[in-house]
C-alpha cells in the first residue's frame, strides 16, 4: 500500500533539518545518513549526501533529475566480482 498523499514524502528529520539549517547558512556540507527509505525533495537539490549501503557511506550528489526517488536507489549494497573463469554454468 503507497504512503497516503495528505502526509506528503517520508523524509528523515534529521536530515531536512541539516539542510535547512545549511540553506539558510548559504554552506555546501556532506550529510552523512542511514536513512535508504527516505524520499529526495527539492530542497536537497545542490547537498551531497553520503548514504550507507551496508559498509560504508558512499557520496551522492543530488541533482533536480533525483527528485521523488530514494537515495537508497543510488548507491549500490552489493558489488559484482565477475563471473569464475572456469565455471560452465553460466555460459549457458
Amino acid at each position: 500500500m503507497a504512503r497516503s498523499l495528505k502526509k506528503g514524502p517520508f523524509v528523515a528529520n534529521h536530515s531536512l533539518r541539516r539542510i535547512g539549517n545549511l540553506n539558510m547558512k548559504k554552506e555546501r556540507r556532506i550529510i552523512v545518513t542511514r536513512s535508504r527509505a527516505s524520499a529526495i525533495v527539492p530542497i536537497m537539490i545542490g547537498h551531497t549526501i553520503a548514504v550507507y549501503n551496508g559498509q560504508e557511506h558512499l557520496p551522492i550528489y543530488i541533482t533536480d533529475r533525483m527528485v521523488g526517488h530514494k537515495p537508497g536507489e543510488f548507491v549500490p549494497t552489493r558489488s559484482f566480482r565477475g563471473h569464475a573463469k572456469s565455471d560452465k554454468k553460466s555460459r549457458r
